[in-house]
């Protein structure tokens, strides 16, 4: 294990010892919507980012303030399938939803969170809307990209990582919160990343939980599964390929605090897995099929398909919270919709 060096030996290099507050002042510079002719549209929004999801989900969770208030207030370890599927729709949206007559995803994203606030355990207060805390989620986002991308493709040149980097400060613009934690350049952020690895990221309750797959009932793509065959056959060997895919995205000091081993060999062919499926999703699958709904919506606003001024996408009815947290202002929750997605591609209206 490596010794987690104490917060007085090494501060932040972008933020210093200031954590800041909910109420911090944005700076006054703007930043346009991203559209097609962004990378960022290029690259992301495909079922690909499924292969990180429990990367996204632990990493996240180890901010301890992070993981100290999904622990307190999410029921995602309850319905997993069901948040994670219809969490994509506004996680995508902020960016996609630029298309979009008068939409506001990223406002409404942000809102969620407005009430998600607590004590940790040592007594010190969390609060969703902390622009460290906010600016560590919006950095799992974008950065899970990059490194999607450099282990399963397409892959990237250091250049189209810089240009994502600065692509991804008018996607967290978009929530409306405070920039200060925002980094200056992508080396910034990068110093920044390393620091949160070795010194602020923690093991955590809620981090086990997410990695802890051995309770998941089959997707619902899968759902004509038995459900005692799924128990005895396979979720034994879900949690192992998951729990290696997930070990292979890890930063080598996160593996390190979590206990997890990378050996010479799991690197070698983990690089053969990522272009093997770089080869399958990447060059011969048409793009559209590889896209979240969401994301493919705003692609086929921009080619014709459907009209700019059409209602937006939203999630499946199965993928709704439960009837009695439908009021809770926590949850992305369409009850009514002009336009649902329903897979693979198909869509409805209630």
């Amino acid at each position: 294990m490596t010794e987690v060096v104490d917060a007085a030996q090494e501060t932040c290099p972008v933020h210093g010892a200031d954590s800041g507050h909910p109420g911090d002042a944005a700076p006054a510079q703007e930043y346009e919507p991203l559209g097609p002719d962004s990378l960022t549209w290029q690259i992301w929004g495909t079922w690909t980012g499924m292969f990180q999801g429990l990367w996204a989900g632990s990493i996240q969770n180890m901010h301890p303030k992070l993981g100290a208030a999904v622990w307190d207030h999410s029921d995602f370890f309850g319905e997993r399938w069901q948040r994670l599927m219809r969490s994509l729709y506004p996680i995508s949206g902020v960016v996609f939803d630029s298309v979009v007559p008068g939409a506001q995803t990223g406002l409404e994203v942000r809102d969620y969170h407005r009430t998600v606030k607590g004590t940790m355990e040592d007594g010190s207060r969390y609060h969703a809307l902390d622009p460290d805390v906010f600016y560590w989620a919006h950095a799992t986002f974008w950065y899970g990209n990059v490194r999607l991308c450099e282990r399963f493709g397409p892959f990237l040149t250091e250049d189209q990582k810089r240009q994502l980097f600065e692509e991804s400060k008018a996607w967290y613009a978009q929530y409306g919160v405070s920039m200060r934690p925002v980094p200056d350049t992508y080396e910034d952020f990068l110093a920044y990343w390393g620091y949160m690895c070795r010194n602020v990221l923690r093991d955590h309750v809620s981090v086990r939980t997410v990695l802890d797959i051995t309770q998941l009932p089959p997707p619902p793509f899968l759902g004509f599964i038995p459900r005692w065959l799924w128990d005895r056959y396979l979720v034994p060997r879900n949690q192992k390929i998951f729990m290696w895919l997930t070990t292979g995205f890890y930063d080598e000091p996160v593996r390190e605090i979590l206990g997890l081993e990378w050996t010479d060999k799991d690197e070698r062919r983990f690089r053969l897995l990522g272009k093997g499926i770089n080869l399958v999703m990447h060059r011969l699958l048409p793009k559209r099929v590889l896209r979240h709904p969401r994301p493919r919506d705003a692609w086929d606003r921009v080619t014709g398909k459907v009209a700019r001024d059409a209602p937006i996408v939203h999630t499946p009815t199965r993928n709704l919270p439960p009837e009695s947290e439908r009021d809770n202002p926590m949850h992305y929750c369409p009850v009514t919709a002009a336009r649902r997605a329903s897979y693979p591609g198909v869509l409805t209206a209630d």
